[in-house]
């Protein structure tokens, strides 16, 4: 099969054709030319104004449901999701019942992985069942391509558990996560602690229980050695510990929601249930340093944390709500207002190299990984921009500025 994308505007920093408007013809799932104009016959032509191309993107914290929490997601729907966002590569949390933590467990992924455009790179989980408890198969996970170890959303309470974790992972060169709350702490806690948990009185989560984990991580990483990775950040002292490390030479990676790079606990005042995630939404002051350290590098690469969760779940009372909100829908558009065109590609196509990840390459000859997308439009996202099962978005009426018009990878094309 043949497709034709003609005259789009290329967005691949470092690549001579950067910012070039070329046309691309995709033979048989590969890039077969790349030029001003091709004229040749094709079973399908992309002709849109305004339309960009770019590497697919990569998201390194995604939750479905299935198996175990179809309600929420079903995979095939939760990858049709993902492609048509514009991600053509997810991590995928142990959000599942059975928990990812075997061998068998990660091999269930197998037969949908690149069967809807979109390759699935398994997350095991840290421990059994995700209970902080035992050390999951981690080798044997590894084996079947799992990506990374963490208990999605779960701390490590116990420190000698994630000891033992780096020191093993070291064996196989295994990347392990750590999210980053102490629970002694948060309590809980339901909201950032700040003045908007004393008028709202509800309970808070204070940036010590983030920082404290954190530095506890960090000093074990320093004594065990090996290769860690905190996911989703949001306070500024959790920056200035990360960049210490870092300048220690410490192998440290962390990432920031999309979503806490976007808001602050001002949202909260009418309790809606949509702005209840984990961590919580932070100050104005904390979310500044986080954008700050997104651009300078310190925080590593961005995430949807994209993570479903059915009505019943979600529309109660604030206190009854489960943590969590969608994402892959509103990622584009929401970075792209944040940080401008060029920022937000870099920061949607990077992140593989962490998880040990082939960079796709935009070549004759390669096999065409791309994402497609119409930078410059502002609109008022809305449930008809939703993709997902589930329509839990804490990004609902706000706008945002940018399409995904589709991607192509694995021989597949998907059109939003």
């Amino acid at each position: 099969m043949k497709i034709c994308i003609k005259s789009a505007t290329l967005v691949i920093p470092g690549h001579s054709l950067h910012q070039k408007k070329r046309d691309v013809l995709i033979e048989n799932g590969k890039i077969a030319e790349i030029a001003t104009s091709i004229k040749t016959s094709a079973d399908q032509e992309i002709k849109e104004k305004d339309l960009h191309l770019s590497l697919g993107w990569f998201d390194s914290s995604v939750s479905f449901g299935e198996p175990g929490y179809e309600e929420r997601e079903t995979l095939e729907n939760g990858l049709q999701t993902a492609a048509k966002s514009g991600f053509t590569e997810i991590g995928l949390n142990p959000t599942t019942f059975p928990v990812s933590d075997s061998n068998s467990a990660i091999s269930f992924f197998h037969p949908y992985s690149e069967k809807f455009g979109v390759k699935i790179h398994p997350i095991g989980a840290l421990t059994k069942k995700s209970e902080g408890k035992d050390l999951a198969e981690l080798f044997d996970m590894k084996k079947a391509g799992a990506i990374s170890f963490g208990d999605y959303k779960k701390p490590i309470q116990n420190p000698n558990l994630l000891k033992i974790a780096l020191q093993y992972a070291q064996g196989f060169d295994g990347l392990i996560q750590s999210f980053p709350q102490e629970n002694a702490i948060a309590r809980t806690g339901l909201v950032n602690e700040h003045d908007q948990s004393t008028k709202l009185g509800l309970n808070g989560i204070p940036n010590l229980a983030e920082e404290l984990q954190v530095a506890r991580d960090l000093y074990l990483l320093e004594y065990t050695g090996g290769k860690i990775h905190i996911p989703t950040i949001s306070t500024e002292g959790s920056v200035k510990l990360i960049a210490e490390a870092k300048k220690k030479g410490l192998d440290v990676s962390c990432s920031v929601s999309i979503h806490h790079l976007f808001f602050t606990d001002e949202v909260l005042n009418e309790f809606n249930s949509r702005y209840k995630v984990l961590p919580p939404l932070r100050t104005e002051s904390d979310r500044k340093a986080l954008l700050k350290a997104v651009k300078n590098g310190t925080i590593d690469f961005v995430t949807s944390d994209h993570f479903p969760i059915d009505i019943e779940q979600k529309k109660v009372e604030f206190e009854n709500a489960a943590f969590g909100t969608i994402g892959l829908e509103s990622a584009f558009g929401a970075l792209n207002k944040l940080v401008g065109l060029e920022k937000a590609i870099e920061l949607l196509t990077g992140g593989r190299k962490r998880f040990q990840l082939k960079e796709p390459e935009f070549k004759d000859g390669e096999q065409a990984n791309i994402t497609l997308f119409k930078p410059n439009e502002k609109f008022n996202f809305s449930e008809a921009n939703i993709f997902s099962s589930s329509n839990n978005s804490i990004f609902l009426e706000r706008e945002l500025k940018g399409k995904v018009f589709g991607s192509f990878a694995y021989n597949k094309l998907t059109l939003a």
